[in-house]
């Protein structure tokens, strides 16, 4: 049996790593062997058998599946399997197929990788830790604080969770309709790895001009060094000319377009 490689630890370098991510959100009390469980593993499966990156909050339940699905469809680890993980009475040791790890005491850092790392977030059935991951996601690209990447909700519970968001939020105009414009309800695997994929051929077709998380969010208490604090400064104070702006707000407008 080969040996298991030994779990990196989360540095800026990786982050700021032009990789497409694939943030999937979900229950910590889903046991090994349901139904649920095995959904979540055969899309990270999926997932990793298209060399896309994974990240979870690398925890039991939903995201042991991720993960361990994420392992099963790129065994020789082209992509990276990424667990955020947090102190909690339930979820303070990672699972065991995390390839990069970040340790967090409070939700509110560990929420900003999150946004910071995520290309697409796929939001599975859970309890409140993962309506609050899924209203963060939200909230922020609502302000566009993060680009408005595809938030996917799999599942009978959030599309009911969405009609109460339609009948009530939106009808009372405390949203606006564009603000729905970025959410999609997926009845299955299939038409979620369908949203996935097409999210990642326009982050492929737009190149230098995709719209970048890590790019939007400061992140520098986390530099290990002071020359990577230098250059995520240098990073975050660059300037871009007007036709550079315009630019990526085609690019942003585009991909609302490709993925309705």
């Amino acid at each position: 049996m080969a040996r298991k490689q030994k779990v990196k630890n989360l540095t800026l370098k990786d982050i700021y790593r032009k990789h497409f991510r694939v943030a999937i959100f979900g229950s910590a009390r889903i046991k090994p062997g349901g139904q649920l469980y095995k959904n979540v593993f055969n899309l990270a499966k999926n997932i990793g058998e298209h060399g896309f990156d994974i990240v979870t909050g690398g925890g039991p339940g939903l995201m042991e599946a991720a993960n361990a699905g994420h392992e099963s469809g790129d065994p020789h680890r082209h992509a990276d399997s990424i667990g955020l993980t947090i102190r909690l009475p339930k979820e303070c040791k990672g699972n065991s197929h995390l390839e990069i790890r970040k340790h967090f005491n409070k939700f509110s850092a560990r929420l900003d990788h999150f946004m910071a790392l995520s290309n697409v977030v796929v939001v599975m059935p859970g309890g409140i830790g993962t309506c609050l991951e899924l209203f963060y996601t939200w909230q922020l690209t609502q302000v566009k604080h993060i680009c408005p990447i595809p938030i996917i909700l799999v599942g009978e519970l959030w599309e009911k969770l969405l009609n109460w968001v339609i009948d009530y939020p939106l009808r009372l105009n405390y949203v606006s309709p564009p603000d729905l414009r970025n959410i999609y309800i997926a009845k299955n695997n299939r038409e979620a790895f369908k949203i996935i994929k097409k999210a990642h051929e326009l982050f492929e077709e737009l190149g230098e001009n995709a719209c970048l998380n890590a790019d939007q969010y400061l992140l520098t208490e986390d530099a290990e060094s002071h020359g990577e604090r230098r250059a995520h400064a240098r990073r975050a104070a660059r300037k871009m000319s007007k036709k550079e702006l315009e630019k990526k707000e085609e690019a942003l407008e585009k991909m609302g377009e490709r993925l309705e």
